[in-house]
């Protein structure tokens, strides 16, 4: 067998590799351990105190030893690619372990040649060959038994030490229901708002409440009815959300198979159902804008365990419950349950560790809901609502509530006494939380810094930790966010700025979306980046950070502008819906016209009129900053206008009026001429 060992030269030369033969190893057998061998060892490698030198061999012994063979140069070789060698290990600091065979005599110096020293330095150590099980080869070929784990890692280098886990975030959630106009719900993670929720008197929530609606409308182009539940605006029902039991009594077998198969778009919606029907239909989009709510006819009861689906026959298992023990469990407890025919049933995730007592309790109070909801239904004259679903601290629990939370802090007893209701309905092993009343004297919110953060969440610039932003910008069609990178981008390393910028805006734009409960096409416009390696990792945070949402989340790759487009499910109403009302000066536009372009604008409509004969006064009134121009800036004109129509002109500021309002009024002999 022939070993390769490389040794280092002098600075600048290229190393040298020394091939040494040795004796048939694989043949030799281990000798039987002798009490003369520890001392011819410890004559060998004799013990050094810390600190000390090794102990180098003998110049006088080296230089006698003879070559075995011709020192043979090769090219330097990666580290890759020798596998035998390891940093650490060092020739003089390589000692014979415990209970290790050896022959007794000194190792002598294979390459027949000695390490050269630098003027004014130490011998530098020479690196030998090192495998998982290492074996010491003596000058005479016989080998010595394999070493530990534990000795094989002497002179190593340290290895790194794992990083400590992270420690679980501290949940809190804070519920402030002092004020009776408006109830407000924090969830607060090490002290950072993730989620608000807040109800409003003068908000009204029409999610999951059900309507005794009557259709009005059908419009076969859109294959969709438009009802009637007793709003100014009518729902949106689609083809698709009407069951089965309001079709037409006459409608053919053979036309209802096709629908009832999903097979809809065969059919025309005015064949199936009428205008003037009565329907119950539940929403399940609430009004945004000019658009009104989408509905359904399809209806469910959500429970905190389990949600009911009147009039189908389908049932599942929430997908977040794994382990086919624990979902043949709950299929089994369900069963149990004796749900009548024609409700179908979901299984949901809070119900991972209850009992089948809670269970059938959950189910029957939704069964009586519905008992409830059916009577009320068929009693009503005409339409409204017949069922209203929680939309209060109950609601919030019910869909949010996670065993992580450690605390619940409430600044109300009424709210505290539906919290502690809500608690005693939870499986033993969820109800570890902590209830306490705020009796502090000042405000909960106050009290852990919310206000602030409640604050920025109506502004549309966040800014990020390295010093660039992002900026959200909702419109009618679609949500636009924009990354900048601000004072990230000074750094030296352009592109790892830039990287870094994105995978903040990644983290924190998924924060946004669920603080602002913004939904529908979201496209955000990320720093363009070169490197494909940085492209995909901006993806997967984006990926990772939009796990923590309870909305439905879909999104692309990054395109090569620079774009991304993501879908999010709209739980309900933005949070600026109900704390925001249109602009009475822009009209929601954001920006109004210059001072200058509104008085050009004006002048040209008084040059107009006084053009019409015949009008002898014109008396305008605009706002003081309008009008203040006009007198200034625009007095020759007026002077140049008065004499060649033969007209007066009157020009009056209101510090009442608003930017884009005036009131021109053209004087006639006979009548007033407005425009």
């Amino acid at each position: 067998m022939v070993q390769e060992k490389e040794k280092e030269t002098e600075k600048g030369k290229r190393p040298l590799k020394i091939k040494a033969k040795i004796g048939a190893w694989w043949k030799s057998t281990v000798l039987p351990e002798k009490e003369s061998v520890e001392e011819n060892v410890s004559d060998i490698l004799p013990e050094q105190e810390d600190g000390a030198e090794a102990r180098k061999p003998s110049r006088r012994r080296t230089k006698k030893t003879p070559r075995k063979r011709q020192v043979q140069k090769k090219p330097p070789v990666k580290s890759s690619e020798a596998p035998g060698e390891e940093e650490g290990v060092t020739e003089t600091e390589k000692k014979v372990p415990k209970g290790q065979k050896t022959r007794g005599k000194r190792p002598r110096n294979r390459s027949g040649q000695e390490k050269e020293k630098k003027t004014g330095e130490k011998d530098s150590p020479v690196s030998v060959q090192s495998d998982s099980v290492k074996e010491d080869v003596d000058t005479k070929g016989e080998t010595s038994e394999p070493e530990s784990k534990e000795q094989s890692s002497k002179g190593r280098e340290p290895s790194k030490k794992k990083e400590a886990p992270r420690p679980k975030p501290v949940r809190k959630l804070l519920i402030n229901a002092e004020e009776p106009e408006e109830c407000r719900i924090a969830l607060l993670e090490n002290g950072r708002l993730e989620s608000i929720h807040v109800s409003s008197v003068t908000r009204t929530r029409t999610k999951n409440n059900i309507y005794k609606a009557k259709i009005v409308a059908i419009e076969p182009s859109l294959q969709a009815a438009f009802v009637d539940y007793g709003t100014e605006k009518n729902g949106f029902l689609p083809f698709s959300e009407i069951h089965p039991e309001y079709y037409k009594e006459d409608l053919s077998d053979r036309a209802r198979e096709l629908v009832e198969a999903q097979h809809w778009k065969k059919l025309n919606i005015a064949d199936v159902v009428e205008k003037g029907q009565e329907i119950l239909a539940q929403v399940v989009k609430e009004e945004v804008g000019k658009k009104g709510a989408n509905m359904t006819t399809y209806l469910s009861l959500p429970g905190r365990c389990v949600v009911l689906m009147p009039g189908s026959d389908s049932s599942g298992i929430s997908r977040k419950i794994s382990g086919e023990e624990k979902r043949s469990r709950l299929r089994e407890a369900m069963k149990s349950t004796d749900i009548p025919e024609g409700i179908g049933w979901i299984v949901r995730t809070a119900s991972l560790d209850i009992t089948k007592t809670a269970l059938s309790r959950d189910v029957g109070y939704l069964l009586r809901l519905w008992e409830e909801t059916k009577k009320k239904g068929q009693s009503l004259e005409g339409v409204g609502l017949v069922y209203e679903d929680h939309h209060n601290v109950l609601m919030f629990l019910r869909e949010h509530f996670d065993p992580s939370i450690v605390e619940i802090l409430v600044d109300d007893r009424v709210a505290m006494d539906q919290v502690n209701e809500f608690i005693g309905l939870l499986p033993s092993k969820q109800k570890n939380v902590k209830v306490r009343l705020h009796r502090g004297s000042r405000p909960i919110f106050n009290q852990f810094s919310v206000e602030d953060q409640i604050e920025s969440i109506y502004q549309p610039q966040v800014n990020l930790p390295s010093g660039g932003s992002i900026v959200i910008n909702p419109t009618e069609a679609l949500v636009a966010i924009d990354v900048n990178s601000g004072s990230t981008s000074k750094g030296k390393n352009f592109e790892k700025s830039i990287f870094q910028a994105n995978m903040e805006a990644a983290g924190e734009l998924a924060r946004q979306l669920r603080l602002r409960d913004l939904g529908g096409l979201i496209v955000v416009d990320f720093i363009d980046m070169r490197s494909r390696k940085n492209i995909q990792a901006v993806e997967r945070e984006v990926k990772g950070a939009m796990k923590l949402d309870k909305a439905k989340v879909d999104f692309s790759r990054i395109s090569k502008f620079g774009l991304m487009e993501i879908s999010r499910q709209k739980l309900g109403a933005p949070i600026e819906a109900g704390n925001y009302r249109r602009c009475e000066h822009c009209n929601g536009r954001g920006s109004v016209r210059s001072i200058e372009t509104l008085a050009l604008f004006y002048l040209r409509r008084i040059q107009t009129g006084a053009s019409r004969k015949p009008v002898n006064r014109i008396e305008c009134k605009f706002p003081l900053d309008v009008a203040s121009y006009l007198l200034n800036n625009k007095r020759e004109e007026l002077t140049i206008m008065e004499a060649k129509y033969e007209v007066e002109i009157a020009i009056i500021a209101e510090t009442t009026m608003k930017p884009a309002d005036n009131n021109i009024v053209f004087h006639r002999k006979e009548k007033d001429v407005k425009q």
